[in-house]
């Protein structure tokens, strides 16, 4: 028997495999292209958007993770796809960046004004009427501040442990007799509701709770002076947060 040896043209693994991470993002997009295709029903939108997010949050606390951690250790070794650590973190994050620009402008200019024409308003608090304000300061009075635990950051008290996914306001106070200024961080309640309604009827106007919390926050530091209230969440790595919890501070 004779055997011949043909010769074999080995292409660039970037032209024929596609990244496992990469793909994962392309398969996110097209959850994402359901909420943006408008034929699709009007809650069913609001679905795929958060659908959208939950997904690129567990995509960040796993597989980002663990690209970071090879970063972390240096390595440079590329993938099956043809590309390094370093590259594909840039690849996927300029994505990223892409996919939360449309989720965003498909929310606002969009299925936002949609909702309202369907009688949900989503505001904001200076969009509020004085007595919905009244009514919302009510329930944050009632309901919302009993609930609340800020904690101070100095130096003798380490910065606290910031749970993953939990919603936060960052905030800046101002002691006016000593012109010293402190940072606190409010955890937003996950045990209450998202938003707080302050309209009944048919039409039915919905403002964030953090919102509420925001408004009258200086509730929360008398004697104080509130210079900045900033919102903010951390997606942790989900590998580590057992270990994390374990730990006194950030």
């Amino acid at each position: 028997m004779t055997s011949h040896n043909h010769g074999l043209t080995v292409s660039d693994p970037r032209e024929t495999l596609i990244d496992r991470e990469l793909s994962w993002l392309a398969f996110n997009q097209r959850v994402l292209e359901l909420a943006e295709d408008k034929s699709t029903p009007l809650l069913e939108r609001c679905r795929y958007l958060a659908i959208f997010s939950s997904n690129l949050d567990d995509f960040y606390m796993i597989r980002v993770a663990t690209l970071k951690r090879k970063l972390e250790t240096g390595v440079t070794k590329e993938n099956t796809a043809g590309l390094t650590p370093n590259e594909l973190m840039k690849e996927l994050s300029a994505k990223t960046r892409e996919l939360i620009d449309r989720k965003t402008k498909c929310f606002h200019d969009d299925v936002h004004l949609k909702l309202s024409k369907e009688g949900i308003n989503i505001v904001r608090w200076d969009e509020l009427t004085n007595e919905e304000r009244e009514l919302a300061t009510g329930i944050f009075h009632n309901q919302i501040f009993p609930v609340l635990t800020p904690l101070a950051i100095d130096p003798s008290h380490p910065f606290p442990y910031i749970s993953g996914l939990s919603l936060n306001l960052a905030v800046v106070v101002k002691n006016p007799d000593t012109g010293i200024e402190l940072f606190a961080r409010v955890k937003v309640p996950s045990n209450l509701p998202r938003f707080v309604v302050t309209t009944t009827g048919d039409d039915r106007r919905y403002i964030p709770l953090e919102q509420v919390i925001t408004a009258n926050v200086a509730e929360l530091f008398p004697g104080m002076e509130v210079l900045n209230v900033y919102t903010f969440r951390i997606t942790r790595n989900a590998d580590l947060e057992l270990e994390e919890e374990e730990s006194e501070d950030l």
